[in-house]
């Protein structure tokens, strides 16, 4: 191919992308490029050389004019179908322009490597002076590649996200940063084990904690697939990227209520990508990422050198920022951090233990700020003095209990048992001969307990009937009529009264023990004790930070309906005398969606549960993710959310999850999957995504039953299923055995 011939082939194909991005859309520039090449194309056998020479560069002019023009033209949907096209820089691209050297870091086999998920041990080279230094890094992200099917498209799969956190690990053992680039519409939607929600969950949590710094580098961040390997201390975001709760295809077909076969109009999915607030100038005025790293007109490209330049500049800059920002003196700091646009500045990535504990301090803050300022709190000012008033008192009586008498009063204690196993080492056979010659003695031999009360850390409450108990009567046992059971034609069960079984049977068939559901409110009068029960946060309500159209009146629909002002209540109750604080997710508001109200609830009660020491219950009467009306202000309360719960864990709380209904998406992938004990009622459903969504997503019909509790109890999700009826009694079980007296906390 001659010189020419390879010009016209280049001009042919940038006009091909351009229409790509364009779709269907007329547009006069377009259609004036598409014109003018033709035209040339038809002169051709009869211009000469310089000729040719002359219009091609007269072209190649026109091509760099118009496409600048264009760009100011792009449309948010414009902007996912630039990432989406093969034309798209990959991390290929990037491992081999932006960093000096790699390796990268496979298995032998998809379950260890997963083509979608590329990790490499690479260095950069840096020059100061007559100084060289190489500075490694751990590379990760998912690749899309240009038009290799087996990439699955940057959809990764449980194993491939469970590969990046085992090398998460291995980077904070050598004590050298992560690079995350994010290029994927969202994670496969299987459940196979590890399971997809629960590996999210899993990478979500220890990314919270990592001791180095993390750069993350967003191009098409998807949902929890972005999130998997996105909780970092400083967020890039490319021009032309996109970072969403979801597709703009997938919020059209829930807004249009489509149909299995159904299609959304172009302008349906046109204004649901406007309204998500999807791209990087959206997310960069809502601070959800740090900064915006420019592209060249119309996207980055493979041949686009000089883009990798600048983002090569852009991690450096980042990694030192980080690194200074947790190091030395704050006055030092600050002077290094100005002159970092010097290229001659050269930082050690390592970090001290200190330096270490201050990264970690300093990205829970960071995120804990995000999305707050869209918070819809009615609470007065004078509550919100009581509060901090009451939140301060607390904090003050659990270090003295706990940190400064409580460490002292354990070293006693210890020191106690530890003599006191060392004199009935010494004196055991002494000892047990006086007392059984004192237990002869008239009139001193004690009773001995029951053996129950030795061998048993719970008991059945005596007295107390099942009938005196239920003080909450389902609105579906006023109903006079039989209700049939799903499992009659398999088990032969009977039709069963509906006053008696959503009343005395607790909406458990009585034959083979299918669950019907029940209210949320079953539980609060039957599961806690009486009067125990004390709400919070009560006052802070479920909002449109979007302006999301039609979202206001559904939200006032729910409220009104189920007399909450979010999808989240919070309180402090008991359990036989127990206190837990308790995170309810209710189905009847609104699925039971997380937003920012929400999230916000969720983080609060858990902080409560750490400052008062005490255990902290997740009761989920069922979720369908994150509300995509709220766009990344939802998706950001998967690692909000999860920071939170590690700082209660970490010092020594017990959390439990107990899942019922349907649970589906970001919350099951987050912050409820990382908890250590997760139950499940027999009735419940549990998954990373609907059995819709894995149709639409990967054209496979799944098994039934497929997203049932003994299913995700088989693929090691939950603990175990426990019977409605035996809620209360495991509760308190659990939090004896979990717990304990002196277990709550360390």
């Amino acid at each position: 191919m001659t010189h020419i011939e390879k010009q016209i082939q280049d001009l042919t194909e940038r006009l091909g992308y351009i229409e790509d991005i364009f779709g269907n859309r007329e547009n006069a520039n377009i259609a004036l490029l598409r014109s003018k090449l033709n035209d040339f194309k038809a002169q051709l056998s009869s211009l000469d050389s310089g000729q040719l020479k002359r219009q091609l560069s007269s072209l190649g002019d026109l091509f760099l004019f118009l496409e600048n023009k264009l760009e100011k033209e792009l449309t948010p949907m414009d902007k996912v179908r630039i990432v989406r096209h093969p034309q798209r820089i990959c991390l290929k691209d990037i491992l081999e322009n932006v960093y000096d050297n790699y390796t990268e870091i496979g298995g032998k086999d998809e379950y260890s490597i997963d083509p979608s998920m590329i990790i490499a041990r690479a260095y950069i080279t840096r020059k100061v002076g007559k100084k060289t230094y190489k500075q490694p890094v751990m590379v990760m992200g998912q690749e899309k590649g240009h038009g290799e099917e087996f990439r699955n498209g940057g959809s990764v799969k449980p194993w491939g996200n469970a590969k990046a956190l085992e090398y998460m690990k291995v980077a904070e053992t050598e004590n050298i940063p992560i690079h995350t680039y994010i290029f994927t519409p969202g994670a496969f939607p299987i459940e196979d084990y590890p399971g997809a929600a629960q590996q999210i969950a899993k990478n979500i949590y220890v990314m919270a904690g990592l001791k180095v710094p993390v750069v993350a580098v967003f191009s098409e961040g998807g949902s929890g697939g972005a999130e998997a390997i996105g909780l970092a201390d400083t967020r890039i975001m490319l021009s032309h990227g996109y970072y969403s709760v979801i597709s703009p295809e997938g919020a059209a077909a829930i807004e249009g209520r489509l149909r299995d076969g159904q299609r959304s109009t172009p302008e349906l999915v046109e204004r649901c990508a406007r309204q998500l607030k999807i791209s990087a100038k959206d997310n960069l005025e809502m601070g959800y990422v740090d900064r915006i790293l420019q592209e060249p007109p119309l996207g980055a490209r493979a041949e686009n050198f000089d883009f990798f330049k600048k983002l090569r500049h852009e991690v450096i800059l980042a990694t030192d920022e980080i690194v200074l920002s947790v190091r030395g003196m704050k006055l030092f700091r600050a002077l290094a951090l100005r002159k970092l646009s010097n290229p001659n500045i050269y930082v050690r990535w390592s970090l001290s233990p200190k330096s270490r504990e201050r990264l970690t301090w300093q990205r829970y803050q960071k995120f804990m700020a995000m999305s707050r300022k869209f918070l819809l709190d009615n609470t007065s000012i004078l509550e919100k003095s009581f509060s901090r008033i009451n939140d301060y008192s607390w904090s003050v009586y659990a270090f003295l209990r706990y940190e400064f008498l409580g460490r002292h009063q354990r070293k006693i204690t210890h020191l106690a048992e530890d003599v006191q196993g060392e004199v009935q080492a010494l004196f055991g056979k002494m000892l047990s001969k006086g007392s059984r010659i004192i237990s002869k003695i008239p009139g001193l031999k004690k009773e001995k307990k029951e053996a129950c009360e030795l061998t048993t850390l719970s008991s059945w409450e005596s007295g107390i009937s099942w009938d005196e108990h239920c003080r909450y009567i389902s609105p579906q046992a006023n109903k006079d009529r039989t209700v049939t059971c799903p499992n009659s034609d398999k088990f032969g069960c009977l039709d069963l009264w509906a006053p008696d079984l959503f009343s005395d049977f607790a909406g458990v068939c009585s034959y083979c023990g299918h669950h019907f559901p029940m209210e949320y409110e079953w539980y609060l009068f039957n599961v806690f004790d009486p009067r125990s029960i004390r709400e919070f946060n009560s006052k802070i309500e479920s909002s449109n930070p979007l302006s999301f159209d039609g979202l206001d009146i559904k939200l006032e629909q729910a409220k009104k309906s189920s007399g909450h002002k979010s999808a989240c209540m919070t309180f402090e109750a008991s359990i036989k005398g127990i206190r837990v604080v308790v995170a309810m997710l209710m189905a009847r508001f609104r699925g039971g969606s997380v937003g920012v109200a929400e999230g916000e609830k969720f983080i609060r009660a858990a902080e409560t549960a750490r400052r008062k020491h005490l255990p902290f219950f997740a009761y989920i009467h069922g979720t369908a993710g994150i509300r995509i009306q709220e766009g990344t202000s939802g998706v950001i309360q998967m690692p909000r959310c999860t920071l939170a719960v590690r700082r209660y864990l970490e010092l020594g709380g017990l959390y439990l999850v107990l899942y019922d209904t349907n649970s589906y998406a970001g919350p099951v992938a987050s912050f409820l999957g990382c908890s250590p004990y997760q139950f499940a009622v027999r009735s419940a459903n549990i998954g990373f995504a609907g059995p819709g969504v894995i149709r639409e997503t990967t054209g496979q019909d799944i098994q039934p039953h497929y997203h049932k509790a003994f299913m995700t109890l088989s693929r090691g999700h939950i603990q175990g299923i426990w019977d409605r009826r035996e809620i209360r009694n495991n509760l308190h079980q659990a939090l004896m055995t979990m717990g304990g007296e002196f277990l709550y906390f360390r």
